[in-house]
């Protein structure tokens, strides 16, 4: 089944752009990961604090990710930026506009 992560980042204050720049940089090496769906945004109300959604394959294709140089590079990078206020939810993805057709067994 997909996996799903939903998250919120909190940033020092002034830096929700840098962060989102960085998040957005490696999104074609996601792709060739595993990854299906990877959306970046952030809400005119809150200015430090970014959301991210990412569903991929499989848990296994996302905790993946988390190996690939690009990926901890991007993490090195932003956690200067970062307040420490963060929250994150996985979720079992039943499907939706977007995602290709899951895969018949």
């Amino acid at each position: 089944m997909r996996y799903g992560y939903l998250a919120t980042m909190g940033t020092k204050p002034g830096h929700r752009d840098d962060l989102v720049k960085i998040l957005l940089r490696g999104e074609n090496g996601l792709r060739s990961a595993g990854c299906e769906l990877y959306v970046v945004g952030h809400a005119e109300s809150d200015p430090d604090t970014v959301w991210v959604y990412e569903v991929w394959r499989s848990k296994a294709h996302h905790d993946a990710s988390l190996a690939l140089p690009e990926t901890r590079a991007a993490i090195a990078g932003a956690i200067p930026l970062l307040s420490g206020e963060r929250t994150g939810q996985e979720l079992l993805i039943a499907g939706g506009l977007g995602l290709p057709a899951e895969p018949r067994t």
